[in-house]
């Protein structure tokens, strides 16, 4: 058995094959895992653990898996002395975490009896949690870098003492170490709060449903399938790269896993068949990275979204499907056009494996479905996920049975007997350590974060850079983004920058609704009267009404502190969560841009060493194809494509396609035959036509103008 763990800059083994005693370590290491494994299961369905408790055992847990797997001992790690060293850190750092969840009655009980002086931490209470939080920087750098440790010294010395140094918005009161310990242990916020709980009951079940999918063969169904619907299409083996990327995503959660499972098969395929290298490369990782944005799991993004803004995770998984159909679609037509315009694809032989199919899909069918209707049946996805794993493993003896009675042998089952759940388990164990340690490690920095409150003086930041512009608020989040991303898997930068930017996003939205109503004029003396805290002289136009500049320029001085104050009285609550979550489904798009985004793009970069390809070019090349992880958050931002009913998402999506047709168009100066003067206009005055929200007519007549352009190219080319 051989473990490997993403450590953020590529996809490292780890041998574990020197003998100790009897067993070999990989031996130890796999028992551990899988019963680890199990007790993820059991902790989410049949055991009651107080939430410290059970967030505290899974961080013990991947601790001790981190120290032994990773090893930072390089060449030396081989040797007993390390590995000896490797398990007594493991196992202390474990002990650290259990000794807090046990300490922390008698910690309130202590710090009651001497009241005035703090929490009252013993020596040992000291020692733990000193150890936790050094092995928080050191184990996530071992599995990310070192941009998260980084980032964790500076938070707590943020709050220490650094933002008594600090001017203006960003300086903050030093708080006494002993409280400083205390929320960083125990505060919902901290190591064991919030994003703890979200990594041992939704992620890590996920990612060991997505260990049974592999293991059972659905990842065959996946190609096979993929090979039916794009075989006869032209450029039909990139569409096969597209289409078991949006489908693998689904399983993996990662988008460097996905490149490097679907990648070598699909790259080989692409350019085998006539499609240069690096453009290959750039759209397995570009449809790669679209599987995170794949319901139903979305990665991890959809289970912080859930805790961090209420809304229920089926909500979420609900308004992210005609999105993510509008990503892919917008990489299947680069794929398109650069079939046409360099002639590749023409001469295709995807030969389908029927009984690879036949057996994969019922795998990969019966327990998604499983857990879909689950999901929709407002079940937790923790409580869906088990049932799901229960279902695949039922499925796979299902597709056994059936093929005692096939005569032709169509049905090549994989039988989920013991050897291959456990298999399963520790697969999906594997793939969720770097997860899990960097999920309790940004506990720390989430709770520095909202202990000082930082994150309100860096959402007036992005107000006041942006002026009240939501394009160039998205523009900046973008920016950041990107540079955290040179850094950070997507799901941390998605949880930082939600911390720092979602509200003021989401408040920016809610000031256009403000600026229409000051615009008519606010009679309602309730609504008006808070206005009056402001101090500029517009403040006496409130009940009389303005122009839209001078409505803007009100807005843009209320101090941050009025604004929460008359923003829930202003807006509605319905809408103030639909703000919300479009805020936070823009930042989580967002984030994604540095998996195919130069200089530092990992999705990229491993499928360019799969296809031969230059790394930078094929990085370019990737973002070029990606376009829609920038087309799509601004319809978030401009359309109720979000908060619309049924009709109008219709509407929006439908014709959004043509929109993005047309920006793909023009970005490669080909449709179905070089643009020339005439229809590269054309094509510019489409898209606007067909992005345009609500409007049926501009939307028919940018659709009919685009539709144009691709008959005269197709007629020019001929």
């Amino acid at each position: 058995m051989t473990l490997s763990v993403s450590n953020g800059s590529a996809t490292r083994d780890i041998l574990l094959s020197m003998p100790l005693g009897k067993f070999e370590r990989r031996h130890i290491v796999f028992l551990f895992a899988m019963c680890f494994a199990i007790w993820h299961v059991l902790t989410n369905v049949y055991l009651t653990e107080p939430g410290l408790w059970q967030n505290a055992i899974h961080f013990a847990g991947f601790a001790f898996l981190a120290s032994i797997t990773i090893s930072p001992w390089g060449e030396r790690s081989g040797q007993t002395w390390a590995w000896v060293a490797d398990i007594v850190y493991g196992l202390l750092v474990a002990g650290a975490a259990l000794w807090v969840a046990w300490a922390e009655s008698g910690l309130y009980e202590r710090s009651l009896a001497v009241t005035g002086l703090g929490w009252q931490f013993t020596f040992i209470d000291w020692a733990a949690g000193l150890l936790l939080i050094f092995a928080c920087i050191d184990l996530s750098r071992r599995v990310a870098g070192w941009v998260i440790p980084i980032l964790i010294v500076l938070s707590l010395s943020y709050i220490l003492f650094l933002g008594t140094m600090l001017p203006g918005v960003f300086r903050s009161a030093s708080l006494p170490v002993n409280d400083v310990l205390f929320r960083t242990l125990y505060n919902d916020e901290g190591m064991f709060g919030v994003l703890g709980n979200i990594s041992v009951t939704n992620i890590t079940l996920f990612m060991i449903f997505g260990g049974f999918l592999v293991v059972s063969g659905a990842s065959n169904f996946v190609i096979e399938i993929s090979k039916v619907v794009a075989g006869r299409v032209k450029g039909g083996a990139a569409f096969v790269a597209v289409i078991s990327s949006a489908l693998t995503g689904t399983i993996s959660g990662s988008a460097i896993a996905n490149t490097a499972s679907t990648g070598v098969i699909t790259i080989p395929l692409m350019k085998s068949n006539g499609f240069r290298p690096q453009f290959a490369a750039g759209v397995e990782a570009a449809a790669s990275t679209g599987g995170q944005l794949m319901p139903p799991i979305m990665g991890a993004g959809a289970f912080v979204m859930a805790s961090y803004t209420s809304i229920p995770y089926g909500t979420i998984v609900a308004v992210s499907v005609v999105p993510a159909i509008l990503y892919f679609l917008s990489v299947a037509f680069i794929v398109r056009i650069e079939a046409v315009k360099y002639d590749a694809g023409s001469e295709i032989d995807l030969t389908v494996d029927r009984g690879k199919m036949l057996s994969g899909g019922l795998v990969f069918v019966i327990p998604l479905t499983v857990m879909i209707w689950l999901l929709l049946t407002g079940v937790t996805p923790s409580y869906a996920a088990c049932w799901a794993i229960a279902a695949v493993v039922a499925t796979s003896w299902l597709t056994s049975l059936i093929a005692l009675f096939d005569k032709d042998g169509a049905f090549k089952p994989v039988n989920m007997g013991p050897a291959k759940i456990s298999e399963a388990l520790v697969s999906g164990i594997r793939s969720a350590i770097m997860t899990a340690i960097l999920l309790t490690a940004i506990g720390i920095m989430n709770n520095a974060i909202v202990t000082s409150g930082v994150g309100n003086s860096f959402s007036l930041m992005i107000a006041q850079w942006s002026q009240g512009s939501l394009v160039l608020a998205i523009a900046l989040i973008a920016i950041a983004s990107l540079v955290l991303g040179m850094g950070l898997p997507v799901t941390a930068a998605y949880i930082i920058l939600a911390i720092l930017t979602a509200p003021a996003l989401a408040g920016i939205m809610a000031d256009g609704l403000i600026a229409e109503q000051l615009v008519a004029g606010i009679s309602d003396p309730a609504k008006s009267g808070l206005f009056f805290l402001v101090d500029h002289p517009l403040v006496a136009q409130v009940t009389t009404g303005m122009t839209k500049p001078e409505a803007w320029e009100l807005i843009r001085n209320i101090p941050f502190e009025i604004a929460v104050t008359i923003r829930p009285v202003m807006v509605d609550p319905t809408l103030q969560i639909t703000f919300l979550l479009t805020a936070h489904l823009i930042i989580f798009w967002l984030s994604q841009d540095s998996n195919v985004t130069p200089p530092v793009c990992l999705a990229a970069f491993t499928a360019a060493g799969i296809a031969g390809s230059r790394p930078m070019a094929t990085g370019f090349e990737s973002w070029k194809i990606a376009k829609g992880l920038y087309v799509v958050p601004l319809l978030f931002a401009y359309t109720p494509l979000i908060s619309g009913d049924l009709v109008e998402v219709a509407q929006i999506g439908f014709f959004a396609l043509f929109g993005i047709y047309a920006t793909n168009a023009i970005i490669q100066w080909y449709a179905e035959g070089p643009i020339g003067p005439i229809t590269a206009p054309l094509l510019v005055l489409g898209a606007i036509g067909a992005f345009w929200p609500l409007a049926l007519l501009p939307n028919i007549a940018g659709a009919t103008a685009i539709v144009t352009v691709i008959v005269l190219s197709s007629r020019r080319k001929t």
